[in-house]
Protein backbone atom coordinates (compact mmCIF):
# COMPACT_ATOMS: atom_id res chain seq x y z
CA UNK A 1 0.00 0.00 0.00
CA UNK A 2 1.52 3.91 -1.01
CA UNK A 3 2.15 5.33 2.23
CA UNK A 4 -0.57 8.20 1.05
CA UNK A 5 -3.40 5.95 0.93
CA UNK A 6 -2.33 4.78 3.93
CA UNK A 7 -3.04 7.82 5.93
CA UNK A 8 -6.02 8.57 3.95
CA UNK A 9 -7.42 5.23 5.51
CA UNK A 10 -6.21 5.35 9.33
CA UNK A 11 -3.27 6.54 11.03
CA UNK A 12 0.46 5.87 10.68
CA UNK A 13 2.24 4.47 13.75
CA UNK A 14 5.59 4.97 14.07
CA UNK A 15 8.41 3.44 16.40
CA UNK A 16 9.29 5.36 19.44
CA UNK A 17 12.66 6.62 20.67
CA UNK A 18 16.07 5.26 19.53
CA UNK A 19 18.80 6.63 21.52
CA UNK A 20 17.29 6.36 24.86
CA UNK A 21 16.02 3.12 24.17
CA UNK A 22 19.14 1.80 23.12
CA UNK A 23 21.37 3.27 25.97
CA UNK A 24 18.68 1.87 28.55
CA UNK A 25 19.57 -1.87 27.08
CA UNK A 26 22.83 -1.56 26.91
CA UNK A 27 23.37 0.61 29.79
CA UNK A 28 25.77 2.95 28.05
CA UNK A 29 25.68 6.77 27.51
CA UNK A 30 27.56 9.69 26.04
CA UNK A 31 28.59 7.98 23.06
CA UNK A 32 26.65 8.56 19.67
CA UNK A 33 24.28 6.26 19.30
CA UNK A 34 24.59 6.30 15.23
CA UNK A 35 27.73 4.47 15.49
CA UNK A 36 26.03 1.48 16.74
CA UNK A 37 25.09 0.92 13.21
CA UNK A 38 28.57 -0.53 12.73
CA UNK A 39 30.14 -1.48 16.22
CA UNK A 40 26.66 -3.66 17.55
CA UNK A 41 24.60 -3.96 14.30
CA UNK A 42 22.17 -6.85 16.03
CA UNK A 43 21.45 -4.79 18.71
CA UNK A 44 19.92 -1.89 16.26
CA UNK A 45 17.98 -4.60 14.32
CA UNK A 46 17.12 -6.25 17.40
CA UNK A 47 15.56 -2.42 18.40
CA UNK A 48 13.69 -2.01 15.02
CA UNK A 49 12.16 -5.56 15.16
CA UNK A 50 10.77 -4.93 18.77
CA UNK A 51 9.04 -2.49 17.85
CA UNK A 52 7.77 -3.89 14.67
CA UNK A 53 6.50 -6.31 16.78
CA UNK A 54 4.77 -3.82 19.37
CA UNK A 55 3.11 -2.34 16.05
CA UNK A 56 4.84 0.08 14.33
CA UNK A 57 4.34 0.42 10.86
CA UNK A 58 7.31 2.66 9.94
CA UNK A 59 10.90 2.89 11.60
CA UNK A 60 12.92 5.14 11.81
CA UNK A 61 16.45 4.89 10.35
CA UNK A 62 19.60 4.83 13.24
CA UNK A 63 20.97 8.03 11.49
CA UNK A 64 19.36 10.78 13.58
CA UNK A 65 22.68 12.86 14.31
CA UNK A 66 25.26 11.12 11.33
CA UNK A 67 26.31 14.24 9.23
CA UNK A 68 29.81 15.83 8.69
CA UNK A 69 29.37 18.13 11.27
CA UNK A 70 29.01 16.10 14.21
CA UNK A 71 31.63 13.34 12.87
CA UNK A 72 33.85 16.43 12.40
CA UNK A 73 34.11 16.37 8.56
CA UNK A 74 34.51 12.26 8.72
CA UNK A 75 32.53 11.86 5.07
CA UNK A 76 33.56 8.39 4.93
CA UNK A 77 31.97 7.40 8.56
CA UNK A 78 28.93 9.26 7.73
CA UNK A 79 28.76 7.40 5.00
CA UNK A 80 29.83 4.12 6.64
CA UNK A 81 27.01 4.97 9.10
CA UNK A 82 24.18 6.20 6.93
CA UNK A 83 24.31 2.80 4.57
CA UNK A 84 24.70 1.02 7.43
CA UNK A 85 21.41 2.61 9.07
CA UNK A 86 19.55 1.99 6.03
CA UNK A 87 20.59 -1.58 5.16
CA UNK A 88 19.67 -3.05 9.07
CA UNK A 89 16.07 -1.12 8.99
CA UNK A 90 15.13 -2.24 5.79
CA UNK A 91 16.15 -5.93 6.84
CA UNK A 92 14.19 -5.64 9.70
CA UNK A 93 10.71 -3.89 8.19
CA UNK A 94 10.90 -6.57 4.83
CA UNK A 95 9.08 -9.32 6.67
CA UNK A 96 6.35 -6.91 7.75
CA UNK A 97 6.25 -4.30 5.19
CA UNK A 98 6.68 -1.56 7.06
CA UNK A 99 7.71 1.62 6.12
CA UNK A 100 11.17 2.75 6.40
CA UNK A 101 12.01 6.63 6.70
CA UNK A 102 15.62 8.29 6.23
CA UNK A 103 15.76 9.84 9.44
CA UNK A 104 18.00 12.88 9.31
CA UNK A 105 18.39 15.75 12.21
CA UNK A 106 18.81 19.30 12.15
CA UNK A 107 21.85 20.24 10.64
CA UNK A 108 22.34 23.99 11.99
CA UNK A 109 24.37 26.30 13.40
CA UNK A 110 26.16 27.23 10.15
CA UNK A 111 25.52 29.85 6.61
CA UNK A 112 22.64 28.95 4.90
CA UNK A 113 24.69 27.43 1.93
CA UNK A 114 26.69 25.21 4.15
CA UNK A 115 23.20 24.07 5.59
CA UNK A 116 21.99 23.06 1.94
CA UNK A 117 25.33 21.43 1.14
CA UNK A 118 25.49 19.16 3.80
CA UNK A 119 21.39 18.54 3.25
CA UNK A 120 21.86 17.52 -0.03
CA UNK A 121 24.58 15.09 1.18
CA UNK A 122 22.74 13.18 3.20
CA UNK A 123 19.96 13.14 0.73
CA UNK A 124 21.94 12.10 -2.22
CA UNK A 125 23.19 9.10 0.23
CA UNK A 126 19.93 7.94 1.07
CA UNK A 127 18.66 8.05 -2.38
CA UNK A 128 21.73 5.91 -3.28
CA UNK A 129 20.20 3.46 -0.86
CA UNK A 130 17.09 3.09 -2.35
CA UNK A 131 14.93 5.59 0.09
CA UNK A 132 11.74 6.85 -0.88
CA UNK A 133 10.12 8.05 2.69
CA UNK A 134 12.36 11.15 4.29
CA UNK A 135 12.10 12.41 7.68
CA UNK A 136 13.44 15.72 8.82
CA UNK A 137 13.07 16.00 12.35
CA UNK A 138 13.64 17.93 15.86
CA UNK A 139 14.11 21.21 14.01
CA UNK A 140 13.85 24.61 15.24
CA UNK A 141 13.65 26.63 11.80
CA UNK A 142 12.82 25.36 8.31
CA UNK A 143 16.21 26.43 7.36
CA UNK A 144 16.77 24.94 4.31
CA UNK A 145 14.42 21.98 4.48
CA UNK A 146 11.85 23.42 1.67
CA UNK A 147 14.96 23.40 -0.82
CA UNK A 148 15.99 20.00 0.28
CA UNK A 149 12.65 18.62 -0.09
CA UNK A 150 12.33 20.64 -3.67
CA UNK A 151 16.06 18.75 -4.42
CA UNK A 152 14.68 14.99 -3.11
CA UNK A 153 11.32 15.48 -5.52
CA UNK A 154 13.71 16.38 -8.47
CA UNK A 155 15.37 13.53 -8.14
CA UNK A 156 13.04 11.09 -6.89
CA UNK A 157 9.10 12.96 -7.30
CA UNK A 158 7.62 10.14 -5.59
CA UNK A 159 9.71 10.62 -2.52
CA UNK A 160 7.12 11.12 0.98
CA UNK A 161 9.07 13.76 2.56
CA UNK A 162 7.97 14.84 6.63
CA UNK A 163 8.96 17.83 8.13
CA UNK A 164 8.87 17.30 11.86
CA UNK A 165 9.81 20.53 14.38
CA UNK A 166 10.83 20.80 18.15
CA UNK A 167 9.24 23.45 20.12
CA UNK A 168 8.79 24.58 23.81
CA UNK A 169 5.46 24.27 25.11
CA UNK A 170 4.90 27.88 24.77
CA UNK A 171 4.92 27.04 21.11
CA UNK A 172 7.94 28.85 19.76
CA UNK A 173 11.23 26.73 18.72
CA UNK A 174 14.62 27.08 19.83
CA UNK A 175 15.22 29.58 16.89
CA UNK A 176 12.51 31.70 17.95
CA UNK A 177 10.21 30.57 15.47
CA UNK A 178 6.68 29.70 15.82
CA UNK A 179 4.96 26.53 15.16
CA UNK A 180 1.99 27.98 13.30
CA UNK A 181 4.56 29.63 11.09
CA UNK A 182 6.65 26.85 10.29
CA UNK A 183 3.53 25.27 9.68
CA UNK A 184 2.62 27.41 6.98
CA UNK A 185 5.54 27.44 5.34
CA UNK A 186 5.61 23.84 4.66
CA UNK A 187 2.33 23.65 3.65
CA UNK A 188 2.86 26.51 1.21
CA UNK A 189 6.02 24.78 0.07
CA UNK A 190 3.84 22.19 -2.11
CA UNK A 191 6.69 19.70 -1.85
CA UNK A 192 6.44 18.65 1.72
CA UNK A 193 4.31 15.83 2.04
CA UNK A 194 3.50 15.86 5.61
CA UNK A 195 4.55 18.05 9.11
CA UNK A 196 4.43 17.97 12.39
CA UNK A 197 5.81 18.17 15.83
CA UNK A 198 8.56 15.61 17.84
CA UNK A 199 10.53 15.70 21.47
CA UNK A 200 10.90 18.16 23.86
CA UNK A 201 7.15 17.64 25.05
CA UNK A 202 4.57 15.29 26.35
CA UNK A 203 1.14 14.42 24.84
CA UNK A 204 -0.46 17.17 27.12
CA UNK A 205 2.27 19.99 25.37
CA UNK A 206 1.28 18.56 22.22
CA UNK A 207 -2.20 19.12 22.43
CA UNK A 208 -1.27 22.72 23.13
CA UNK A 209 0.76 23.27 20.20
CA UNK A 210 -1.69 21.53 17.66
CA UNK A 211 -4.33 23.72 18.83
CA UNK A 212 -1.97 26.71 17.86
CA UNK A 213 -2.45 25.41 14.26
CA UNK A 214 -4.59 27.33 11.81
CA UNK A 215 -6.12 25.31 9.06
CA UNK A 216 -3.93 23.51 6.18
CA UNK A 217 -4.40 20.77 4.12
CA UNK A 218 -1.05 18.52 4.95
CA UNK A 219 -1.54 15.46 7.28
CA UNK A 220 -0.01 15.63 11.03
CA UNK A 221 2.67 14.13 12.78
CA UNK A 222 3.18 13.93 16.83
CA UNK A 223 6.02 12.06 18.10
CA UNK A 224 5.88 13.15 21.53
CA UNK A 225 8.63 12.47 24.74
CA UNK A 226 7.62 9.49 27.52
CA UNK A 227 6.35 12.53 29.87
CA UNK A 228 8.99 15.14 30.91
CA UNK A 229 12.18 14.31 32.00
CA UNK A 230 13.90 13.88 35.16
CA UNK A 231 17.60 14.28 35.40
CA UNK A 232 19.60 11.95 38.25
CA UNK A 233 23.58 11.53 38.42
CA UNK A 234 23.89 13.45 34.59
CA UNK A 235 21.10 10.77 33.63
CA UNK A 236 17.62 11.55 32.13
CA UNK A 237 14.82 9.50 32.54
CA UNK A 238 11.25 9.55 31.67
CA UNK A 239 8.16 8.50 34.17
CA UNK A 240 5.48 8.68 31.89
CA UNK A 241 3.13 5.01 31.73
CA UNK A 242 2.58 3.71 28.95
CA UNK A 243 -1.09 3.24 29.07
CA UNK A 244 -1.74 7.03 29.65
CA UNK A 245 0.56 7.68 26.47
CA UNK A 246 -1.31 5.27 24.48
CA UNK A 247 -4.68 6.66 25.32
CA UNK A 248 -3.97 9.96 25.21
CA UNK A 249 -2.17 9.68 21.48
CA UNK A 250 -4.93 7.42 20.06
CA UNK A 251 -7.56 10.56 20.94
CA UNK A 252 -5.40 13.28 18.90
CA UNK A 253 -5.15 10.58 16.54
CA UNK A 254 -9.06 10.69 16.66
CA UNK A 255 -9.25 13.96 16.48
CA UNK A 256 -7.85 14.28 13.12
CA UNK A 257 -3.56 13.39 14.05
CA UNK A 258 -2.73 11.46 11.02
CA UNK A 259 0.68 10.32 11.66
CA UNK A 260 0.95 9.14 15.83
CA UNK A 261 4.58 7.99 17.44
CA UNK A 262 7.00 8.11 19.98
CA UNK A 263 10.55 10.19 20.60
CA UNK A 264 12.59 10.17 23.70
CA UNK A 265 12.04 7.72 26.13
CA UNK A 266 8.85 6.00 24.57
CA UNK A 267 10.07 2.46 24.05
CA UNK A 268 8.37 -0.93 22.59
CA UNK A 269 5.72 -0.89 25.36
CA UNK A 270 4.60 2.51 24.57
CA UNK A 271 3.98 1.59 20.73
CA UNK A 272 2.04 -1.09 21.57
CA UNK A 273 -0.16 0.31 24.18
CA UNK A 274 -0.45 2.86 21.33
CA UNK A 275 -1.55 0.34 18.71
CA UNK A 276 -4.10 -1.04 21.39
CA UNK A 277 -5.80 2.46 22.12
CA UNK A 278 -6.13 2.82 18.46
CA UNK A 279 -7.22 -0.49 18.11
CA UNK A 280 -10.08 -0.45 20.50
CA UNK A 281 -12.62 2.11 22.21
CA UNK A 282 -11.13 5.77 21.26
CA UNK A 283 -11.95 7.34 24.35
CA UNK A 284 -12.04 11.00 23.73
CA UNK A 285 -9.93 13.18 25.80
CA UNK A 286 -10.41 17.00 26.83
CA UNK A 287 -7.55 19.33 24.72
CA UNK A 288 -7.03 22.86 26.41
CA UNK A 289 -7.34 25.69 24.27
CA UNK A 290 -4.06 28.23 24.10
CA UNK A 291 -4.47 30.97 26.44
CA UNK A 292 -3.78 34.53 25.01
CA UNK A 293 -3.72 37.25 27.24
CA UNK A 294 -3.30 40.43 24.56
CA UNK A 295 -5.69 41.42 21.59
CA UNK A 296 -3.19 40.99 18.84
CA UNK A 297 -4.29 44.53 17.30
CA UNK A 298 -3.79 46.15 20.60
CA UNK A 299 -1.85 49.52 19.72
CA UNK A 300 0.61 50.41 22.11
CA UNK A 301 0.73 54.23 23.44
CA UNK A 302 4.16 55.82 23.17
CA UNK A 303 4.85 59.62 23.03
CA UNK A 304 7.85 58.90 21.71
CA UNK A 305 7.45 57.05 19.13
CA UNK A 306 4.31 59.09 17.82
CA UNK A 307 6.87 62.35 17.96
CA UNK A 308 9.63 60.33 15.61
CA UNK A 309 6.19 59.50 13.24
CA UNK A 310 5.01 63.27 13.39
CA UNK A 311 8.76 64.28 12.26
CA UNK A 312 9.12 65.71 15.75
CA UNK A 313 13.11 64.60 16.00
CA UNK A 314 12.65 63.48 19.61
CA UNK A 315 15.84 63.14 21.98
CA UNK A 316 16.31 60.09 23.78
CA UNK A 317 19.71 59.84 26.88
CA UNK A 318 21.45 56.84 26.96
CA UNK A 319 22.20 56.08 30.96
CA UNK A 320 24.36 53.30 32.00
CA UNK A 321 22.66 51.15 34.73
CA UNK A 322 24.45 51.16 38.30
CA UNK A 323 27.09 48.17 39.80
CA UNK A 324 25.04 48.05 42.81
CA UNK A 325 21.86 47.73 44.47
CA UNK A 326 21.38 51.21 44.75
CA UNK A 327 19.49 53.32 42.29
CA UNK A 328 19.27 56.50 43.39
CA UNK A 329 21.80 58.49 41.61
CA UNK A 330 20.31 56.60 38.37
CA UNK A 331 16.91 58.13 38.80
CA UNK A 332 18.27 61.38 39.74
CA UNK A 333 20.11 61.80 37.23
CA UNK A 334 16.91 60.62 34.89
CA UNK A 335 15.06 63.19 36.16
CA UNK A 336 17.77 65.87 35.57
CA UNK A 337 17.15 64.78 32.19
CA UNK A 338 13.54 64.60 32.20
CA UNK A 339 13.53 68.47 33.50
CA UNK A 340 15.56 69.28 30.32
CA UNK A 341 12.82 67.52 27.95
CA UNK A 342 14.13 64.71 27.60
CA UNK A 343 11.84 62.27 25.53
CA UNK A 344 12.64 58.63 26.40
CA UNK A 345 15.58 57.38 28.51
CA UNK A 346 16.99 54.33 27.05
CA UNK A 347 19.12 51.88 29.16
CA UNK A 348 21.84 49.56 28.38
CA UNK A 349 22.19 45.86 29.04
CA UNK A 350 25.42 44.79 30.73
CA UNK A 351 27.00 46.77 28.49
CA UNK A 352 31.03 45.60 27.72
CA UNK A 353 29.52 42.60 29.62
CA UNK A 354 29.93 43.66 32.63
CA UNK A 355 27.26 42.58 35.40
CA UNK A 356 24.95 45.66 36.55
CA UNK A 357 21.27 46.45 37.57
CA UNK A 358 19.13 44.26 35.44
CA UNK A 359 18.05 47.10 32.01
CA UNK A 360 14.15 46.03 32.05
CA UNK A 361 13.42 46.10 36.08
CA UNK A 362 14.90 49.59 36.18
CA UNK A 363 12.83 50.54 33.05
CA UNK A 364 10.26 49.40 34.72
CA UNK A 365 10.69 51.55 38.07
CA UNK A 366 11.97 54.65 35.90
CA UNK A 367 8.47 54.56 34.23
CA UNK A 368 6.29 53.41 37.50
CA UNK A 369 7.62 56.29 39.62
CA UNK A 370 9.25 59.05 37.38
CA UNK A 371 6.93 59.13 34.42
CA UNK A 372 9.60 58.84 31.61
CA UNK A 373 9.11 57.07 28.99
CA UNK A 374 12.15 54.12 29.08
CA UNK A 375 13.70 52.13 25.96
CA UNK A 376 15.47 49.11 27.28
CA UNK A 377 18.39 47.04 25.65
CA UNK A 378 17.68 43.52 25.36
CA UNK A 379 20.84 41.78 24.06
CA UNK A 380 20.42 37.87 23.48
CA UNK A 381 24.19 37.22 25.23
CA UNK A 382 22.71 36.07 28.86
CA UNK A 383 19.08 34.40 28.53
CA UNK A 384 17.76 31.60 26.66
CA UNK A 385 14.36 32.02 24.64
CA UNK A 386 12.50 31.23 28.20
CA UNK A 387 14.48 34.20 30.36
CA UNK A 388 14.06 36.45 27.35
CA UNK A 389 9.96 35.97 26.96
CA UNK A 390 9.53 36.62 30.60
CA UNK A 391 11.17 39.45 30.58
CA UNK A 392 9.22 40.64 27.39
CA UNK A 393 6.01 39.41 29.26
CA UNK A 394 6.87 41.68 32.02
CA UNK A 395 7.47 44.55 30.12
CA UNK A 396 4.23 44.27 28.58
CA UNK A 397 2.60 44.24 31.98
CA UNK A 398 4.26 47.50 33.22
CA UNK A 399 2.91 49.41 29.82
CA UNK A 400 6.53 49.49 28.07
CA UNK A 401 6.37 49.23 24.40
CA UNK A 402 9.96 50.33 23.35
CA UNK A 403 13.04 48.01 23.35
CA UNK A 404 16.51 47.96 21.53
CA UNK A 405 17.61 44.54 20.32
CA UNK A 406 20.70 43.60 20.42
CA UNK A 407 22.75 40.81 19.79
CA UNK A 408 25.07 41.90 23.00
CA UNK A 409 29.31 42.40 23.85
CA UNK A 410 31.04 39.06 23.69
CA UNK A 411 32.91 38.49 27.41
CA UNK A 412 35.97 39.13 27.47
CA UNK A 413 38.51 36.16 26.75
CA UNK A 414 39.98 35.88 30.11
CA UNK A 415 36.64 35.15 32.23
CA UNK A 416 35.33 32.72 29.91
CA UNK A 417 36.34 30.04 31.90
CA UNK A 418 34.87 31.12 34.84
CA UNK A 419 31.42 33.22 33.47
CA UNK A 420 29.58 31.72 30.11
CA UNK A 421 27.81 33.35 27.93
CA UNK A 422 24.67 32.31 26.57
CA UNK A 423 23.65 32.99 22.64
CA UNK A 424 20.91 31.33 22.13
CA UNK A 425 20.39 33.90 19.07
CA UNK A 426 21.20 37.27 17.61
CA UNK A 427 19.59 40.20 17.45
CA UNK A 428 17.57 39.47 13.83
CA UNK A 429 16.12 36.63 15.66
CA UNK A 430 15.60 38.01 18.99
CA UNK A 431 13.36 40.65 16.99
CA UNK A 432 10.91 38.51 14.93
CA UNK A 433 10.49 36.34 18.07
CA UNK A 434 9.46 39.47 19.73
CA UNK A 435 7.12 40.27 16.42
CA UNK A 436 6.09 36.75 16.92
CA UNK A 437 4.58 37.21 20.42
CA UNK A 438 2.73 40.31 19.38
CA UNK A 439 1.04 38.82 16.84
CA UNK A 440 -0.54 35.78 18.60
CA UNK A 441 -1.66 38.22 21.37
CA UNK A 442 1.04 36.99 23.92
CA UNK A 443 2.48 40.74 24.57
CA UNK A 444 0.91 43.79 23.85
CA UNK A 445 3.08 44.64 20.32
CA UNK A 446 6.75 46.65 20.99
CA UNK A 447 8.17 48.97 18.58
CA UNK A 448 11.62 47.32 17.95
CA UNK A 449 14.32 49.17 17.30
CA UNK A 450 18.02 47.93 16.62
CA UNK A 451 21.43 48.95 16.47
CA UNK A 452 23.34 50.58 13.52
CA UNK A 453 27.23 50.91 13.30
CA UNK A 454 27.84 53.98 10.91
CA UNK A 455 31.35 53.99 12.01
CA UNK A 456 32.15 50.70 10.01
CA UNK A 457 34.61 51.01 7.06
CA UNK A 458 32.83 48.73 4.65
CA UNK A 459 29.40 50.11 5.42
CA UNK A 460 27.69 47.56 2.41
CA UNK A 461 27.73 44.90 4.89
CA UNK A 462 25.91 47.25 7.62
CA UNK A 463 23.61 47.74 5.07
CA UNK A 464 22.89 44.06 4.24
CA UNK A 465 22.99 43.42 7.98
CA UNK A 466 19.98 46.42 8.75
CA UNK A 467 17.84 45.18 5.86
CA UNK A 468 17.75 41.39 7.56
CA UNK A 469 16.92 43.41 10.38
CA UNK A 470 13.96 45.29 8.89
CA UNK A 471 12.78 42.04 7.56
CA UNK A 472 12.99 40.61 10.82
CA UNK A 473 10.57 43.13 11.98
CA UNK A 474 12.95 46.14 13.69
CA UNK A 475 11.80 49.55 12.73
CA UNK A 476 14.32 51.58 12.83
CA UNK A 477 17.81 52.15 14.69
CA UNK A 478 19.95 53.35 17.00
CA UNK A 479 23.20 54.42 15.56
CA UNK A 480 26.88 54.28 17.04
CA UNK A 481 28.71 57.78 17.91
CA UNK A 482 28.84 59.85 14.74
CA UNK A 483 32.81 61.56 15.64
CA UNK A 484 34.12 61.42 12.10
CA UNK A 485 33.46 62.29 8.29
CA UNK A 486 32.99 58.75 7.57
CA UNK A 487 30.16 57.93 9.88
CA UNK A 488 28.44 61.52 8.72
CA UNK A 489 28.61 60.36 4.90
CA UNK A 490 27.93 56.58 6.15
CA UNK A 491 23.91 57.97 7.70
CA UNK A 492 23.95 59.54 4.49
CA UNK A 493 24.03 56.62 2.71
CA UNK A 494 21.46 54.51 5.10
CA UNK A 495 19.21 57.41 4.69
CA UNK A 496 19.17 56.74 0.63
CA UNK A 497 19.06 53.41 1.27
CA UNK A 498 15.87 53.15 3.73
CA UNK A 499 14.09 56.20 3.45
CA UNK A 500 11.42 54.72 4.92
CA UNK A 501 13.29 53.41 8.43
CA UNK A 502 13.77 55.25 11.61
CA UNK A 503 16.90 56.85 12.37
CA UNK A 504 18.18 58.15 16.12
CA UNK A 505 21.20 59.80 15.49
CA UNK A 506 24.30 59.36 18.12
CA UNK A 507 25.96 62.18 19.44
CA UNK A 508 28.49 61.38 22.42
CA UNK A 509 30.10 64.56 24.33
CA UNK A 510 33.49 64.01 24.38
CA UNK A 511 35.08 64.88 27.44
CA UNK A 512 38.76 65.25 27.30
CA UNK A 513 41.53 63.97 25.13
CA UNK A 514 41.80 61.20 27.13
CA UNK A 515 38.75 59.86 27.00
CA UNK A 516 39.08 60.27 22.97
CA UNK A 517 41.84 58.20 22.49
CA UNK A 518 40.27 55.58 24.84
CA UNK A 519 37.48 55.68 22.46
CA UNK A 520 39.35 55.47 19.50
CA UNK A 521 41.66 52.67 20.31
CA UNK A 522 39.34 50.41 22.70
CA UNK A 523 35.80 50.83 21.81
CA UNK A 524 34.67 48.33 19.66
CA UNK A 525 31.96 50.37 16.73
CA UNK A 526 33.37 53.98 17.47
CA UNK A 527 35.59 56.11 15.78
CA UNK A 528 37.09 59.51 16.46
CA UNK A 529 38.48 61.35 14.04
CA UNK A 530 42.23 62.82 15.21
CA UNK A 531 41.53 66.63 14.73
CA UNK A 532 38.63 65.92 17.09
CA UNK A 533 41.04 64.55 19.40
CA UNK A 534 43.51 67.31 19.02
CA UNK A 535 41.37 69.79 20.20
CA UNK A 536 41.02 68.81 23.21
CA UNK A 537 44.84 68.94 23.73
CA UNK A 538 45.49 71.10 26.81
CA UNK A 539 42.18 71.85 27.91
CA UNK A 540 40.89 71.27 31.41
CA UNK A 541 37.76 70.01 32.77
CA UNK A 542 35.35 73.35 31.91
CA UNK A 543 36.93 74.00 28.54
CA UNK A 544 36.58 70.49 27.34
CA UNK A 545 32.98 70.20 28.27
CA UNK A 546 32.01 73.67 26.52
CA UNK A 547 33.92 72.21 23.66
CA UNK A 548 31.82 68.81 23.66
CA UNK A 549 28.42 70.86 23.69
CA UNK A 550 29.85 72.77 20.83
CA UNK A 551 30.68 69.54 19.10
CA UNK A 552 27.72 67.91 19.64
CA UNK A 553 25.59 70.56 18.52
CA UNK A 554 27.72 70.92 15.37
CA UNK A 555 27.38 67.39 14.54
CA UNK A 556 23.52 67.59 15.42
CA UNK A 557 23.37 69.78 12.53
CA UNK A 558 25.39 68.28 9.91
CA UNK A 559 23.48 65.02 10.70
CA UNK A 560 19.84 66.36 11.33
CA UNK A 561 18.58 66.24 7.39
CA UNK A 562 19.20 62.66 7.61
CA UNK A 563 18.01 61.31 10.90
CA UNK A 564 14.46 61.33 12.64
CA UNK A 565 15.42 61.95 15.74
CA UNK A 566 18.78 62.17 18.50
CA UNK A 567 20.41 59.24 20.65
CA UNK A 568 22.42 60.39 22.84
CA UNK A 569 25.18 58.36 25.29
CA UNK A 570 26.69 59.72 28.45
CA UNK A 571 29.61 60.05 29.54
CA UNK A 572 30.67 58.58 32.87
CA UNK A 573 27.26 59.47 34.34
CA UNK A 574 27.53 63.35 33.63
CA UNK A 575 23.93 64.13 33.09
CA UNK A 576 24.39 67.79 33.52
CA UNK A 577 26.29 67.98 30.55
CA UNK A 578 23.80 65.98 28.26
CA UNK A 579 20.93 68.26 30.04
CA UNK A 580 22.77 71.15 28.91
CA UNK A 581 22.95 69.58 24.99
CA UNK A 582 19.31 68.34 25.34
CA UNK A 583 18.08 72.15 26.19
CA UNK A 584 19.95 73.02 23.28
CA UNK A 585 18.53 70.34 20.86
CA UNK A 586 15.06 71.16 22.13
CA UNK A 587 15.18 75.30 21.07
CA UNK A 588 14.92 74.62 16.88
CA UNK A 589 16.75 78.06 16.34
CA UNK A 590 20.17 76.52 17.70
CA UNK A 591 20.13 73.04 15.36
Amino acid sequence: MDIREHIRKEPLVFDGGMGTYYAQKTHTRGKGVELANIETPLVIAEIHTEYLRAGAQAIKTNTFAANRIVYQGDEKLVRQILHAGWKIAARAAKPTGAFVFADIGPVAGMPHTDILDEYHFLAEEFLACGAKHFLFETNSSADGLIETARYIKKKCPEAFILDSFSAFPGGYTRDGRFVEELVHEAADSHVVDAVGFNCMNGIHQMKELIHRLEPHDLPLSLMPNAGHPIVVDGRTFYQSDPGYFGTSLASLAQEGVSIVGGCCGTTPAYIHALCDALAGDKPSVPVAAAEGTVPAKYTPKSPFYEALKSHMKPIAVELDPPETGDAHKFLKGAQELQAAGVDAITIADNPIARARMDASMLAARLHRELGIEPIPHMTCRDRNLNAIKSLLLGLSAEGIHNIIAITGDPIPTAERDDVKSVYQFNSRKLAAFIKGLSTRGDIVPFHIFGALNVNAKHFPTQIALARKKIEAGMLGFFTQPVLSERAKENMRCFRDAFPEAVILGGLMPVVSERNARFMESEITGIHVEERIIDSYHGLDRAAAEELAVELSLAIAKDIEPYIDGYYIITPFSRTALVARIVKELSNKENI
